[in-house]
């Protein structure tokens, strides 16, 4: 054999040895430059706001309607919630319909988690707010702590994800007890309530648009705060019109929503967000 042609049998072996040895990704891992989660847009917020009145009325649906009381409800949701999450870890890149299904079972275990603390637990929404809350801050400092980002455009490995839905879930609870919360107040009523979220939203856009700050921080206070805005209209949808609310009904209002979020997923253009480093 020549010289030449020995020495590149065995350079190319060599390279060879050294693409077999590269790690496989691990399973549900994105290697290309994109997260897991949906570049945060006017439209992926018109779709959280609509999944959050969803989780409302159908987490109501269940606890309230059916009469399976908060604890057995959260159960349920619980495990329909964990079954959509693994299956939106399995995927190797954005996938819209895995990702909203999961947003909507973390906002129905949402309701029902958030009823059991405020109601069950008998600590009322005041202390069901302040332990949700700190859970939500414990969950975001361990994910900044092991992972040294909470950005969103960093999801894209299976640990990233499960911080990821831990803090969503919390942060759907939270967002329960804070509306409850508010609608509670007398004489403020459920419009009111829209529109003290509804104006803090407003801010924290104009923020994003004309400030510097951390567009990290800012989007984890519209994810939260989303959430009661969705919860007053969702009371106002079901609730009797001497409450304040249109009497619509859990179910008529729980299948409108759930045929508005399918549309809007389908027609609203939606993109990975770009992998943050």
């Amino acid at each position: 054999m020549p010289q030449g042609t020995g020495r590149a049998w065995r350079d190319g072996d060599s390279q060879v040895n050294r693409t077999a040895r590269i790690p496989a990704p691990p399973r549900g891992a994105n290697a290309e430059g994109a997260a897991k989660v949906p570049a945060v847009t006017l439209g992926f917020w018109v779709i959280k706001i609509v999944a959050t009145t969803l989780g409302e009325t159908g987490g109501d649906s269940v606890s309230m309607a059916l009469g399976l009381g908060y604890l057995v409800s959260t159960a349920i949701f619980m495990a329909i919630f964990l079954v959509a999450v693994n299956a939106q870890i399995a995927t190797t890149s954005y996938r819209a319909g895995f990702y909203w299904a999961a947003i909507v079972a973390s906002t129905t275990v949402g309701t029902t988690l958030a009823d059991f603390v405020d109601r069950s637990l008998g600590i009322g929404y005041p202390g069901g707010t302040l332990v949700v809350l700190a859970l939500l801050g414990l969950s975001l400092a361990a994910w900044h702590r092991s992972l040294g980002s909470i950005d969103p455009g960093t999801v894209a490995t299976p640990k990233s994800e499960a911080f990821y839905w831990l803090t969503i879930m919390l942060s759907q609870t939270l967002g329960t007890a804070l509306g409850d919360w508010t609608a509670g107040i007398p004489g403020l009523g459920y419009l009111g309530g829209a529109a003290i979220f509804g104006g803090a939203l407003a801010l924290i856009a104009t923020a994003a648009l004309w400030t510097k700050l951390p567009r990290t921080a800012l989007f984890w206070a519209a994810f939260v705060l989303t959430r009661p805005l969705g919860a007053v209209v969702g009371d106002f949808l079901d609730k009797p019109v001497a409450k304040g609310g249109l009497e619509l009904g859990l179910y008529p209002a729980t299948t409108t929503l759930l045929i508005a979020i399918v549309v809007l997923v389908a027609l609203i253009p939606q993109r990975a967000a770009a992998r943050a480093h």
